[in-house]
């Protein structure tokens, strides 16, 4: 089978980047038709720009997390300077369980948790697109990999 890399949705990046974008511009609209005779506003088109850093770091976020399957195992990723990797077996997935909520349900966006055998613990794997989709490509690929044996 091919390789298949999931990462987070950019659904929520792009409404942020423009809500920002929309503020950036109608602060600086706002500055220079309005407000530049007041004196105590006179570093903010100075400051304003710092609102496009939000989008700017959620961005580099997103950018550094991914989830990729390859052969018989599934790669976890995040991080880009620092990095941590988490690698679980296919054949070990008991558990693919999707969380939305109301927004999530809207954008047709959840949450992906997988439960492995011999750990306590699960991955989670936040704000998935289509995640009912990705779920059962997992639990096929899970299926195929203990059908086929370790590769």
């Amino acid at each position: 089978m091919p390789d298949f890399i999931l990462r987070p949705t950019a659904k929520f990046l792009k409404l942020g980047t423009i809500a920002a974008a929309l503020v950036f511009l109608g602060l600086e609209i706002a500055y220079f038709s309005a407000w530049r005779e007041i004196e105590s506003l006179k570093f903010l088109p100075l400051i304003v720009p710092l609102i496009l850093l939000w989008p700017l770091a959620r961005w580099l976020r997103w950018r550094s997390t991914k989830a990729m399957i390859s052969g018989d195992r599934l790669r976890y990723q995040i991080g880009m300077a620092a990095r941590s990797t988490r690698t679980i077996q296919l054949s070990k997935i008991q558990d693919v369980r999707v969380d939305q909520g109301v927004w999530q349900r809207m954008f047709d966006i959840g949450d992906i948790s997988l439960e492995t055998s011999g750990e306590t613990s699960r991955l989670t794997i936040g704000n998935v697109d289509r995640p009912q989709t990705v779920a059962d490509e997992l639990l096929n690929r899970s299926q195929h990999s203990t059908a086929t044996g370790p590769v």
